[in-house]
């Protein structure tokens, strides 16, 4: 499978993609908000000019009473700002629309992640509540608080 966004290309990540994102996950600028996954098998590279920048991952609720997806993202930080992390979110959540059949995903990003969630409401997420003491922090150990965002099929910019 491969996504094609306005600037970014999506597909699945390759052995020889392992390390690069390893790499990134542990950048600080990426470390503050992610772990270092166990594995990336259910991820997808992100892609600009054929280059790893990142990846994103998608979960999916298939009971139909509660059925939604989920997306989660790591940039590598020289490509913050530029739109990426954005056009990221828009393309995986227009395929979770259209191709999946979701009315509705979600996204958390930590609250002190204000780049995130100004990222993630350009695409049209909007705040639903916080959740306290949501994830742990990997480096300290602490628990912090999230922000849980969503989307309905027909917000999606």
């Amino acid at each position: 499978m491969e996504l094609t966004g306005e600037k970014v290309l999506l597909r699945p990540v390759l052995d020889s993609d392992v390390k690069k994102l390893a790499e990134i996950v542990r950048e600080p600028e990426v470390a503050a908000w992610w772990s270092p996954p166990d594995d990336y098998d259910e991820m997808l590279a992100i892609t600009l000019d054929g280059e790893v920048i990142g990846a994103v991952q998608y979960e999916e609720e298939e009971d139909p009473e509660f059925r939604h997806a989920g997306i989660d993202i790591f940039l590598t930080a020289s490509r913050h700002g530029l739109g990426l992390g954005t056009d990221t979110v828009r393309t995986v959540a227009r395929w979770l629309i259209d191709e999946r059949g979701h009315h509705r995903i979600t996204i958390d990003p930590a609250v002190a992640n204000a780049g995130a969630v100004r990222s993630y409401s350009k695409v049209g997420f909007k705040p639903v509540g916080v959740m306290r003491a949501y994830a742990r922090d990997h480096t300290t150990g602490t628990w912090q608080d999230a922000l849980l965002m969503d989307l309905l099929a027909e917000e999606l910019t």
